[in-house]
């Protein structure tokens, strides 16, 4: 194997070779064996050692084997200590899952704190066919079908082509020590359900099972490239704008594709969407229809798609005191200064006369009933009729805020000034308000 696993670093994974490198390492076979293949190729590594305190003196002793196993091959060893069951509690987990999020945002700040190049786990050949099976099971799309990445950022899977009884044999012939956990022998966990009863009598039908499962994955990520060309094609045509709101689509371009429910999941899967019927039927929605996940919300106005992350951020109206810098909304921050004489006038900066102006200010979101006096023109306005003029979004009108003196409307920020605040000739203080995206 070592042949083997020297000729697939070399083919596949030769920046490895000049990379500072930590090895994801429990103490089981898998990664005992990594570690070791990883020292005889001379590797620049360490190894990182998760104790979720799952299985008390059992865990403690992983620790200890693993702190061991680096002092016989000399390297470093980094260890960190969880307590996975509150933490699952705490943010609503398995506890399997509660324990992966826990390892890789530990290997994740370990890399950047200490400069490490690349994340190694052991992930191999079964491991990819009882996680395809598992993602079958349940449902999925084709990425789900396509296997476990080799590289996914800075996480590589090096010993992914070769199978558990490769590295098992490895293992006996070269005397290596290892742990054995007994979790691993549970039914209670689906992966170990599939690993113990469901594989063993796929091999038995197929004993070159992994060679052909290996073929399989090969011919479905040459399928998902070619829908992710045919993805992106639509999406550059149907993405007309990207900014600080969300994205804009084109229903249109929806409609002109044979499938579109197809094409609206894949661009959309990622967002948390579930309800693919509801997705589909905004196409022909009126405007302001929503369809929304946990996070993200997807709106039909117009002719377009608007998808949008849920707001976040203190709405509530705040007071300003005289210059003063205040951050206002999700998306910027309003500065006052006294000036000598008006500059440049545009959306994101108001001169306004001081002396009109009651203190404290204040800044909250515009509501319905609100009105202002627009610059340059006599008599008042609704807010709403205004912001239905510009033609702004369900989005942009969301976003909008209103500055405010002794409750008349100053600025609709970003947009409008209020007549009634102008500078005049008459005008003795100038007060200059920034608006800072």
């Amino acid at each position: 194997m070592l042949q083997l696993f020297s000729e697939h670093i070399l083919s596949k994974l030769s920046f490895l070779k000049n990379a500072r490198l930590v090895v994801a390492i429990s103490g089981g076979i898998d990664s005992v064996v990594l570690a070791h293949l990883c020292k005889k190729l001379g590797f620049d590594f360490a190894l990182a050692h998760c104790n979720f305190s799952l299985r008390g003196d059992e865990s403690d002793a992983d620790e200890e084997f693993v702190i061991k196993l680096g002092e016989d091959i000399n390297v470093e060893v980094f260890t960190q200590r969880f307590n996975t069951e509150a933490y699952a509690k705490e943010h609503k987990r398995s506890t399997q899952m509660a324990a992966r999020e826990l390892r890789y945002d530990w290997f994740k700040d370990l890399a950047a704190q200490l400069d490490f190049d690349y994340v190694l786990t052991a992930h191999h050949a079964d491991d990819n066919l009882e996680t395809f099976l598992i993602n079958f099971t349940r449902g999925t799309g084709l990425n789900g079908l396509t296997g476990i990445p080799m590289i996914n950022d800075n996480i590589v899977r090096p010993l992914l082509p070769f199978s558990r009884e490769t590295i098992e044999n490895y293992a006996k012939e070269s005397d290596i020590k290892w742990r054995d956990d007994s979790s691993n022998s549970s039914r209670k966990y689906l992966r170990n359900k599939l690993r113990h009863e469901v594989v063993p009598i796929l091999k038995e039908i197929n004993p070159q099972l992994l060679d052909s499962f290996e073929s399989t994955l090969d011919n479905l990520n040459d399928t998902a490239d070619i829908v992710e060309e045919s993805l992106n094609a639509v999406a550059k045509r149907a993405i007309v704008d990207i900014n600080e709101n969300g994205i804009t689509y084109k229903v249109s371009e929806f409609k002109k594709v044979n499938n579109p429910k197809a094409y609206l999941f894949e661009m959309f899967k990622e967002f948390g969407f579930t309800e693919w019927n509801d997705i589909v039927n905004l196409l022909d929605a009126e405007t302001g229809k929503y369809v929304k996940s946990n996070s993200y919300r997807l709106i039909k106005y117009r002719e377009f798609l608007l998808l949008t992350e849920f707001p976040k951020g203190n709405y509530a109206t705040k007071q300003i005191k005289e210059s003063t810098v205040i951050s206002y909304g999700l998306f910027g921050s309003l500065s006052f200064k006294e000036v000598k004489q008006i500059g440049e006038a545009n959306n994101s900066v108001l001169f306004a006369d001081k002396e009109k102006l009651k203190y404290p200010l204040e800044i909250r979101p515009w509501k319905a009933g609100d009105y202002f006096h627009p610059f340059g023109m006599t008599g008042k306005k609704r807010v709403s009729k205004y912001l239905k003029d510009e033609k702004l979004t369900p989005i942009e009108k969301e976003n909008t805020w209103v500055l405010l003196s002794d409750e008349k409307i100053v600025w609709i920020v970003g947009r409008r000034g209020d007549d009634r605040f102008k500078v005049t000739d008459k005008t003795e203080n100038i007060l200059q308000i920034k608006l800072d995206k």
